[in-house]
């Protein structure tokens, strides 16, 4: 069973709705893509949802997928969008990669890419603003931020280039709080009140306590309602 699968069913698609979606990604515009050069490859094989949008673009061009997407009610771009969410989602998205892609790029100049990759590796302006705002953990209140990660709430890979460098997109985490925040094992509510999955075992292990909190403002909450509502528990429950 294939991790697209178990994150479809924990999205509560119906089991007719996977099946449809996984085949149509491993099977017909897998052969569709390769017998149109657009990739050598399966489509289960890219890694970044910026790689399969563009491949994706490609794709949803060809006569054979407009035909048999309007025969099949949709169907084969539902496929395409499900699995876009589903890396985008995923922890599979790793600074490297990102880094890839923004060296591959072919609609930014020099100065923007050293620009975002300073910013994906937590250096440069992001950072820098992260520390001038929280000035120590935004959780513990640790104050030595050489030990600090600048974590983004919205993930990078689905942030905008202005939401990347956007100071309320931002949390300066210790490393342990900062995988934790990542991979969805916690969040935080409204109010700035720390949410623990019941997925993560031994919290305490972890320095994670359930009386932990954030001071949010207006402009932060955008950002962690999206984490709540599309990362929060969303990878945890099936790699875990």
């Amino acid at each position: 069973m294939s991790y697209f699968e178990n994150w479809m069913r924990q999205q509560g698609l119906s089991e007719s709705s996977i099946k449809k979606y996984e085949g149509a990604i491993t099977g017909v515009m897998t052969q569709w893509a390769i017998e149109n050069e657009i990739i050598a490859g399966s489509l289960s094989d890219i890694m970044t949802a910026m790689d399969f949008d563009a491949v994706a673009i490609q794709i949803s061009a060809l006569p054979i997928f407009k035909d048999r997407n309007t025969t099949g009610h949709g169907m084969y771009n539902a496929a395409l969008v499900k699995y876009s969410e589903y890396l985008a989602a995923s922890p599979s998205n790793t600074i490297e990669s990102d880094i890839d892609a923004i060296v591959d790029s072919k609609v930014l100049d020099i100065t923007e890419k050293a620009s975002l990759i300073k910013t994906r590796i937590g250096q440069g302006i992001f950072r820098g603003k992260l520390i001038n705002y929280w000035k120590a953990c935004s959780v513990t209140k640790f104050p030595d931020v050489n030990l600090l990660v600048a974590s983004h709430i919205k993930p990078w890979s689905v942030s905008t280039n202005a939401e990347r460098t956007d100071v309320y997109n931002g949390l300066l985490l210790l490393p342990n709080l900062d995988r934790a925040f990542d991979l969805g094992y916690i969040s935080f509510d409204e109010k700035g009140s720390i949410v623990v999955s019941d997925a993560l075992k031994n919290p305490e292990l972890l320095g994670i306590s359930s009386d932990m909190e954030i001071t949010l403002e207006m402009e932060h909450q955008k950002y962690v309602e999206y984490h709540r509502e599309y990362v929060f528990e969303k990878w945890c429950k099936f790699t875990g």
